[in-house]
């Protein structure tokens, strides 16, 4: 399988998770309106999906770039 789609399909993974978790922290409510309170255990869970999010784009564009090094060295080889 090539390196540059399974890091492709992470980073529509990333992408899922951090929809979910932007989802999550939309729906919460303000303090202070007439709506129920945000639950605070929600809003941590979806705050660390954010960060976890990053990190996932960040290492899929890192996997990203290393298959583009190796693909040019590959030619470098071959040329």
């Amino acid at each position: 399988m090539d390196i540059s789609a399974i890091a492709l399909r992470g980073l529509d993974a990333a992408q899922a998770d951090l929809d979910q978790a932007a989802g999550s922290i939309a729906r919460a409510t303000v303090p202070g309106s007439d709506a129920a309170p945000a639950d605070t255990v929600d809003l941590s869970t979806a705050i660390v999906g954010l960060l976890t999010a990053r990190q996932e784009f960040a290492a899929n564009i890192k996997v990203l770039k290393t298959a583009d090094e190796m693909e040019r060295h590959a030619l470098d080889l071959l040329a």
